[in-house]
């Protein structure tokens, strides 16, 4: 009996994270029958990866509108996934994440009694409101879903302590490390944004877009960054702006016309990772880039006051240090002063999977007995060192 599975897609990360999935799935057409839908959580953003990975949907609802609301938002994505649900009649719905979509997508599926297997469950800031609205997203999808696939043991953990049933859930490392080792092998060019960045200097790869980072936060940032540049003359900060306007515009306000510091547009995702190669340090509020980063050698700075992959700050090979300037800068310094110290990060090996996560998601959701395999078993098959 084949498989017949349904995999929401809104925002760019859950498209980098869910395309490998969905090309395992349909390399094994016998025993899955894939559908996508795209919601256009991300527009600008969401296409190119979908494209890099040769993915075209079968469904893109086109939800998001100027200055839309999180409730306008929630409210479009349940009521415009449920008819894509009474149409596929999938055995099973996939989402990934903490994002808006994959909070609508899975209220829907379980709205219909559709089985929700949740791609990255488990992780946990034990905050509800940071990130705001991620963390609330993914506990409730958590409580939603009936397959939970947890990238570590210490989210496998977590949905044990909150009463999950543990023949539910399957550590499986996370995708992020499938997408990247697929494109690090097919890189062979970037955006002609990148093109004329002094590469005889270090460089100093920011990303900063979250919400609770808005306002203050956002402007302490800059200022570390602007004092960064000042006072370390060999380096180059290259920051990728988000387009979010409380982003955008506090960013290009404060630190345009800096010689040391290059605002980009936000860049497609080969192109990040091609940057992210030949950087030295990463600042970045980035869930996905926190997974990435270790896999290329490269020390993190969390610009956040919690993270939900504890993992690698645990292993290493990232460290939180908030939106304050005073710490960012004195953190970013003695990473780019002493050579010891930057080794000892960069040489961790990634906490986060080996790149065949999306194999052993295949292998559940393709499973011809529905009925879920003893925990134990499945955490010995798919535990990741």
């Amino acid at each position: 009996m084949t498989t017949r599975i349904l995999v929401v897609i809104g925002t760019r990360p859950e498209a980098i994270k869910l395309a490998p999935l969905v090309r395992v799935l349909r390399d094994a057409p016998a025993r899955a029958e894939v559908a996508v839908c795209v919601t256009g959580q991300h527009r600008q953003m969401l296409d190119p990866v979908l494209g890099l990975f040769g993915i075209i949907p079968e469904c893109d609802l086109r939800l998001m509108t100027p200055d839309q609301t999180l409730p306008a938002l929630t409210a479009a994505v349940l009521t415009g996934v449920t008819p894509v649900i009474l149409r596929e009649r999938p055995d099973w719905l996939v989402v990934q994440g903490d994002t808006t979509t994959a909070m609508g997508a899975g209220l829907a599926a379980f709205y219909q009694g559709v089985r929700l297997a949740h791609v990255e469950a488990g992780l946990r800031t034990s905050d509800k409101r940071h990130p705001f609205p991620e963390e609330a997203n993914r506990r409730i999808v958590d409580v939603l879903a009936d397959a939970h696939f947890a990238p570590t043991t210490r989210a496998r953990a977590n949905l044990l302590r909150e009463g999950v049933p543990p023949s539910s859930i399957h550590v499986t490392g996370n995708t992020a490390i499938d997408a990247l080792r697929h494109v690090v092998a097919r890189v062979d060019g970037v955006d002609a944004a990148l093109a004329g960045l002094p590469l005889g200097r270090r460089i100093v790869l920011v990303t900063a877009h979250r919400r609770e980072s808005f306002g203050a936060g956002m402007i302490e940032i800059c200022r570390a960054l602007r004092r960064l540049a000042d006072e370390v003359a060999d380096v180059q900060i290259v920051y990728p702006v988000h387009l979010n306007p409380n982003v955008h515009q506090p960013v290009h306000e404060r630190l345009s016309g800096h010689p040391r510091i290059s605002l980009v547009p936000p860049l497609d995702y080969a192109s990040l990772i091609w940057l992210m190669r030949r950087s030295t340090l990463i600042l970045t509020d980035s869930g996905g880039i926190q997974e990435e980063a270790p896999s290329l050698g490269k020390p993190v700075l969390v610009l956040r006051a919690t993270t939900e992959r504890p993992e690698a700050v645990e292993a290493g090979c990232a460290r939180i240090v908030g939106t304050d300037a005073a710490r960012i800068v004195r953190e970013a310094r003695h990473l780019l002063d002493d050579g010891a110290a930057y080794e000892r990060m960069a040489k961790v090996a990634n906490p986060f999977g080996d790149g065949h996560a999306s194999e052993r998601i295949a292998r559940v959701l393709c499973s011809q007995d529905l009925s879920l395999a003893p925990a134990e078993s499945r955490l010995e098959e798919f535990a990741v060192s």
